[in-house]
């Protein structure tokens, strides 16, 4: 692996900048036969919540163009059998384990964050924000700036986990609500989240999902992710995660010279389980044909004239 690859961030060791998104890889179990978990830079895990979730009813995964449409419906044990089970089998993965926490009220927020706190074998927390804010009349934290801003400065006071918020992009301004969650005292930001679509069986006149809509990813959003990163970074001074329809290394390497500091692949694996392992070298081999000793040189390199 290149040495230029690492990166301290927010207090963390990365050797690479390559992570694995939340809902594409499980705990990280589910892919030692293809590739040894430690040589990523980290990854994500599914979202935990307070409470069990059944999750969605079937059908609720549709192939698009260029693309993925799921509705999985934040589908998980919940925390005590993350803490009591899960935690304990990962722990020794040798890599960063970030948890993904969900919920529908800040309270959820607070319950998963809290008991999270005090284990070490958890690097970092990444708050999904894109969630449904039932007290609010169901609008998800991440579409107003004001609640975004709000449940990140209650989290930021209970825990010492390094926060990383992630995005969603149905938003006007996502630059702005990265702001408002720096101000409240998020160490990075992710994004982006999936962008909401909905497909139609034309013959039976009826949604092919069973939720109706669900969240759209893969090739077919990158361009719309690497214009968010763009603007983001040039908002914020905190890291950012770039995520959206990365399936090779040419497809990091755009997020991180818009000014991602790492990157997260996900429904890519699907299709090229070894994936991670292609990009972190891709990226490698890049930096070595253009001379550049270490990626942070990379990150935001973009030349606008």
């Amino acid at each position: 692996m290149h040495q230029g690859l690492s990166q301290k961030l927010f207090g963390l060791d990365f050797i690479n900048p390559v992570l694995i998104a939340s809902g594409t890889f499980g705990y990280g179990e589910e892919f030692a036969d293809f590739f040894d978990v430690s040589l990523l830079g980290g990854f994500v895990t599914k979202a935990v919540t307070p409470e069990p979730r059944r999750g969605n009813p079937a059908p609720r995964i549709i192939e698009t163009p260029s693309g993925m449409l799921n509705a999985i419906g934040l589908q998980n044990e919940g925390l005590g059998y993350f803490l009591g089970t899960i935690l304990p089998r990962i722990s020794s993965c040798g890599t960063n384990i970030i948890v993904n926490v969900a919920g529908r009220t800040a309270e959820d927020y607070i319950t998963v964050c809290s008991a999270l706190d005090d284990q070490a074998a958890v690097a970092a927390l990444e708050i999904n924000i894109s969630c449904p804010n039932v007290k609010e009349g169901g609008v998800s934290f991440g579409c107003s700036a004001v609640s975004a801003s709000e449940l990140v400065r209650r989290l930021r006071k209970l825990t010492s986990k390094p926060l990383i918020v992630k995005l969603t992009p149905n938003v006007t301004d996502i630059a702005e609500v990265a702001r408002s969650v720096e101000n409240s005292g998020a160490d990075a930001v992710s994004l982006i989240n999936t962008i909401t679509g909905m497909v139609v069986d034309t013959e039976r006149r009826r949604p092919m999902l069973a939720n109706v809509t669900g969240g759209l990813s893969g090739p077919a959003i990158r361009p719309v992710a690497v214009r968010m990163v763009y603007e983001t970074s040039r908002a914020v001074s905190v890291p950012i995660i770039g995520i959206g329809g990365i399936f090779c290394a040419r497809d990091a390497l755009e997020f991180i010279i818009a000014g991602a500091s790492l990157i997260q692949i996900g429904c890519g694996i699907f299709v090229k389980p070894r994936l991670p392992v292609e990009v972190i070298d891709g990226i490698g081999e890049y930096m070595d044909r253009h001379s550049i000793a270490s990626v942070a040189e990379l990150v935001g390199s973009i030349n606008i004239d």
